[in-house]
C-alpha cells in the first residue's frame, strides 16, 4: 500500500467549489477516496481564521475526520485591503513530508503551486496527486501534477 500525505488548501477549495458549482467540498467523501489503499502517514488542512462560530465548528469537523488543522489569523489592514493565505506554509508542508511518503495529494488548483509539483517529483520521487475544479485549476499545476483528479459532483455536497 502506498503511504501518503494529505494537504488541503481550504480557501482555495471553498471558494473554487462555490464558484463553479455552488456547492461546499465533500471532505468525508474525500478523506474516504484518497486513503483507499493507502496508509496516511500526515493530513494537513491549512485555513485562515476569523474566529467566528461557523468556522470553529467547522475546523472541529475537519479536525474529527482526522485533520491537523492549521490556523492563520484573516489580517484587515488600515486600507481596507486583507491578507491571508498559507502559500508559504503548504510549500514547507509538503517539502518536509516528501521525504517520508510515496505521493503528496494536494487539494488546491493554485497554479503557485505547480514549481512545488515539480520540486517533490524530481528531488523527492514522491508521486504529488492534485486535486482540484477543472475550469479554475491552472494548467501549470496539472502539467506538473504526478496525477489529477478533477472536483466533480462526487466530491461536492
Amino acid at each position: 500500500m502506498k503511504t501518503t500525505s494529505i494537504i488541503v488548501d481550504v480557501q482555495n477549495v471553498y471558494y473554487t467549489t462555490r464558484q463553479a458549482f455552488q456547492k461546499n467540498f465533500n471532505y468525508n467523501a474525500f478523506w474516504a477516496e484518497a486513503l483507499e489503499n493507502r496508509t496516511l502517514v500526515n493530513a494537513s488542512a491549512f485555513a485562515i481564521d476569523r474566529g467566528d462560530e461557523k468556522q470553529k465548528q467547522f475546523q472541529n469537523i475537519l479536525r474529527a475526520i482526522g485533520f491537523d488543522v492549521r490556523l492563520k489569523p484573516y489580517i484587515q489592514r488600515a486600507d481596507g485591503s486583507s491578507k491571508g493565505d498559507w502559500d508559504v506554509g503548504i510549500a514547507v508542508e509538503a517539502l518536509e513530508q516528501a521525504p517520508h511518503c510515496d505521493e503528496i495529494i494536494l487539494v488546491s488548483g493554485d497554479g503557485d503551486f505547480d514549481i512545488l509539483a515539480k520540486t517533490i517529483r524530481e528531488k523527492h520521487g514522491c508521486e504529488v496527486v492534485v486535486y482540484g475544479v477543472k475550469a479554475l485549476t491552472a494548467n501549470a499545476l496539472i502539467k506538473e501534477a504526478s496525477r489529477y483528479r478533477e472536483i466533480d459532483a462526487s466530491l461536492l455536497m
